[in-house]
């Protein structure tokens, strides 16, 4: 079996997809890939190499310290090792074509990225936590949103999840019991919503609309709105959690009350 180390002053995932990328043209090899990451001295640099020489690795990097370049190929050649420089070559051309110095610090696009990765992982959450799925991960989320059903717990979850809060909703449904995880986490993290029974029956009424139905008389009723609301009350208040009023408010403003509950301590 051959072998393929990867070194990086970062985690290493952009060769590691483009080795991937690469193996795929070779279907019938078998390679085994390894990752050295955050290789930013000289003496990891060392270490690396000597394990590179003696499994006989390939040995593929993405080095932008330009003095961690050219001691990797120096001991690439004392150790009879063969390696690819996949930064080295570009960064210069790019520094050539754009009259400019590099910075030289690996993790930069990361940094620089960190705000987009963090709001793709809070939406993934978001979607994989609506409607209290997965309710034994709640400890997880660093805002929880509790109420019934049609009061805006799922929009309101998502809208939070685009600014990169990683955000669940719990439906609170009359006569069945909330999962007990929603009383074990912090309940500064849980966010409780309430709202109108008179509009909690008109939003109710145009889904049962958009779903086809001509009505839905339980669902749709005021009594049983007015009862579910009372209920999801109760429970909000055992668990000692705050709770806002999003009636006829806009989900902008919902959100920022949500964030002046919870920011203080996140």
């Amino acid at each position: 079996m051959s072998a393929i180390l990867i070194i990086s002053g970062g985690t290493g995932a952009s060769a590691r997809q483009l080795v991937r990328t690469v193996l795929a043209q070779f279907p019938n090899a078998e390679v085994q890939v390894e990752i050295a990451p955050l290789v930013r001295t000289s003496d990891q640099l060392a270490d690396v190499m000597a394990h590179a020489a003696d499994s006989r690795a390939l040995v593929v990097h993405t080095l932008v310290d330009v003095t961690l370049r050219r001691a990797l190929a120096a001991l690439a050649q004392a150790h009879h090792v063969v390696e690819i420089d996949l930064m080295g070559h570009v960064v210069d051309q790019f520094a050539h074509h754009l009259g400019q110095i590099p910075l030289g610090q690996p993790g930069l696009y990361r940094k620089q990225n960190e705000e987009d990765l963090k709001r793709i992982e809070a939406i993934e959450f978001a979607v994989a936590h609506d409607d209290g799925k997965r309710a034994h991960e709640l400890a997880h989320a660093e805002i929880v949103l509790a109420g019934v059903s049609r009061v805006g717990k799922t929009p309101l979850s998502m809208y939070l999840a685009t600014l990169g809060w990683k955000t669940a909703n719990i439906p609170l449904i009359k006569d069945i019991p909330p999962p007990a995880e929603l009383f074990q986490i912090d309940p500064r993290r849980v966010v409780g919503l309430t709202i109108e029974p008179g509009q909690l029956v008109i939003y109710r009424q145009h889904r049962v609309r958009r779903m086809g139905m001509t009505s839905l008389p339980t669902y749709t009723e005021a009594a049983t709105s007015g009862e579910e609301l009372e209920y999801a009350r109760a429970v909000l208040r055992r668990g000692q959690f705050r709770i806002i009023d999003a009636t006829d408010k806009p989900i902008e403003e919902t959100a920022q009350e949500v964030l002046n509950l919870v920011r203080p301590w996140s």
